[in-house]
């Protein structure tokens, strides 16, 4: 907790001095297929966050469940099975958007493959420029190239443009630690069943039912790909390894294992 507090003053301090995008392309987690992705991302994205309550929510979910594991498993036991259901969340997270964006790559190496002006024009109506000034500068390539389609230079500018577009969409970034906090919730569910959980501070539910409804809701946005920029399967990879993991341990009824 106090690792993603100083972190995420290191992101204010870094949006007051102008590094802001810089730390968020270099620390944050991105596409494998994104020319952004470094391998050191899987760890250091689950210490930063969107804003202040995206960090907020975190922290006190893994105050609230994370306490009583650590009080259970001691201190090294219980960081190393935080940091393995943050790993094991990023990885599914990347092979979700590795799946989720091969239609998008297959439109974009086709086009480049036979770049015509109509195709390109078509490209972009299906996936939006981002800013007007791209826009713009879309517009007036297709007129340009409308009217000499054997232009090798508009044919050259436009597949630039249409990879361009394609490394915008590979290069959103994943920050937040809810992968993790996701494997101590669902390890909080198996070890503490019966425990209550006070939904919004008033309506009690047994915490089996809660890591169950939870884990469904998150299914059910992820497959319709709701809930805005929630990266879903991250939250859902977090709870199976966390699950899987305590089963593992249980299973074995060991003490320790570092």
């Amino acid at each position: 907790m106090i690792i993603n507090g100083l972190v995420l003053l290191a992101q204010y301090t870094g949006e007051v001095s102008g590094n802001k995008e810089w730390m968020i392309d270099f620390f944050a987690l991105h596409n494998v297929q994104s020319d952004l992705f470094k391998p050191h991302q899987l760890v250091t994205h689950l210490f930063m966050h969107g804003d202040f309550f995206h960090f907020f929510f975190n922290m006190f979910a893994l105050w609230m469940f994370g306490n009583m594991l650590e009080n259970l498993w001691g201190s090294k036991r219980f960081l190393i099975f935080y940091i393995l259901c943050g790993l094991g969340a990023a990885a599914i997270h990347l092979g979700w958007l590795w799946y989720e964006v091969q239609p998008f790559m297959s439109e974009v190496t086709a086009f480049k493959q036979l770049p015509t002006a109509e195709g390109f024009l078509q490209f972009f109506k299906k996936h939006k420029a981002l800013t007007e000034m791209d826009l713009d500068q879309l517009n007036l390539l297709y007129s340009k190239w409308s009217v000499d389609p054997g232009n090798q230079n508009y044919m050259q500018s436009a597949v630039d443009l249409v990879q361009q577009r394609a490394q915008q969409e590979l290069s959103t970034p994943t920050v937040g630690a809810s992968g993790a906090v996701f494997g101590c919730l669902a390890a909080f569910g198996y070890l503490f069943p019966n425990t209550l959980i006070y939904i919004y501070f008033f309506f009690p539910i047994k915490a089996k039912w809660f890591v169950i409804l939870y884990a469904a809701a998150e299914l059910w946005m992820g497959i319709r790909n709701s809930g805005g920029n929630i990266a879903h399967f991250a939250h859902l990879g977090g709870a199976l390894i966390g699950f899987l993991l305590v089963l593992y341990w249980n299973k074995k009824n060991r003490q320790t294992f570092y």
